[in-house]
């Protein structure tokens, strides 16, 4: 069941600050389950470019290890010679910090039907941050690819609850493990890297789906073929073609999850909201992991007509931008607004998700509805 808990008090008053914006003495998650930790991000704070920390959605496999600073990271495998790293020896290569959107690759997935199983995420399965570390591609540099290394395979130090579990590891190319922007952060929003997501260590692979940003770092494996396993082999599938709805699909009929698709996502008005007559603002982002959003429309009349909202901050791959559309409503009674996005790559944000077994990158319009008063 869903509910609202008061999840941390964290040190968030100074960037809030800084930011001009209230200080976030408590924050409130939406908690799905008793165990792992399965938090989302209230939608009404999707009307920002970074999602403060306190209220950052939180996703785990079997909950987070034992908090350890003093964890170190292993770069083995076909590599030349073999590493081990503190967070301190990482400060030594080249600091980068850069602004990603992460979103779980089941996002949204309590809004498909028919319905599939699994966490049934509404929309606070995804925030924006800055991610501040060191490049992937300078770590493995410390130890030397061998030319025959086309896979890395990533492990972090949460285990799973009993031996008959698989182990969590995932694997990306070794083209994407080399882009200048896949890090291993150790700083989100400028502060350390809370625990609870994933410190002191995590990946950072921008535009794709959060499988991949692995969580409390502890083995980067360099190896001639992807990752074997559950899940790199089973789970994190998507349909290669579009599957029936409610029907399986073979496993040679699937692939693995990578970048999410174009999405825009309404942050208030919230549904029910009252507002009073006259100006009305609808807020959100919008997001793509294969290009910066070329434009967000929103609609006032059901579809009938759509208008350019006003965008705001920097475009890029898996980097969201915040949308503004004002109108007039001097009518009182309900109003109804719809917002879709286009990225700059021509993907169309559809007016209903595809539908797949897993109910993975849900990226229908987004409808919300509130009363003039």
């Amino acid at each position: 069941m869903l509910q609202r808990r008061a999840f941390l008090q964290v040190a968030g008053a100074a960037f809030a600050t800084a930011l001009g914006r209230p200080a976030f003495s408590a924050a409130e998650l939406l908690r799905y389950g008793a165990s792992p930790q399965q938090l989302a991000t209230p939608i009404s704070y999707f009307d920002r470019l970074i999602t403060p920390t306190p209220v950052f959605f939180v996703r785990s496999h079997f909950g987070p290890p034992s908090y350890d600073r003093s964890r170190t990271v292993t770069v083995h495998g076909l590599v030349k010679k073999k590493v081990e790293l503190s967070v301190d020896d990482l400060r030594h290569l080249p600091e980068v910090t850069q602004t990603a959107a992460l979103q779980c690759a089941g996002n949204g997935r309590g809004l498909i039907t028919p319905r599939v199983p699994g966490i049934q995420w509404d929309h606070g399965g995804m925030g924006q941050a800055t991610w501040t570390g060191v490049r992937l591609k300078d770590v493995i540099a410390l130890a030397g690819a061998k030319s025959e290394a086309r896979h890395v395979w990533l492990k972090g130090a949460d285990r799973p609850p009993k031996p008959t579990v698989p182990e969590y590891q995932r694997s990306i190319p070794i083209e994407r493990a080399l882009h200048p922007e896949t890090l291993i952060a150790y700083r989100m929003n400028g502060e350390p890297l809370t625990h609870a997501h994933g410190g002191p260590l995590r990946v950072v692979v921008p535009g794709w789906a959060g499988d991949h940003w692995v969580k409390w770092l502890t083995s980067v494996q360099l190896e001639a073929e992807e990752a074997s396993g559950f899940y790199m082999q089973t789970a994190y599938k998507i349909p290669i073609k579009q599957a029936i709805p409610g029907t399986p699909v073979p496993p040679e009929g699937m692939r693995s999850v990578t970048t999410f698709p174009v999405k825009s996502v309404i942050g208030r008005p919230l549904d029910g909201a009252q507002i009073a007559a006259g100006p009305q603002e609808v807020v959100g982002v919008a997001l793509s992991g294969d290009a910066a959003i070329e434009f967000v429309e929103v609609s006032t009349d059901n579809g009938a007509t759509w208008h350019r909202a006003t965008l705001e901050g920097a475009g890029g791959i898996g980097l969201w931008q915040v949308f503004r559309y004002r109108f007039v409503q001097k009518q009182r009674g309900e109003a109804t607004a719809i917002a879709r996005a286009r990225d700059k790559k021509g993907n169309m944000q559809p007016e209903n998700a595809i539908w797949n077994p897993s109910g993975y990158f849900w990226n229908a319009w987004h409808r919300v509805q509130w009363q003039v008063v």
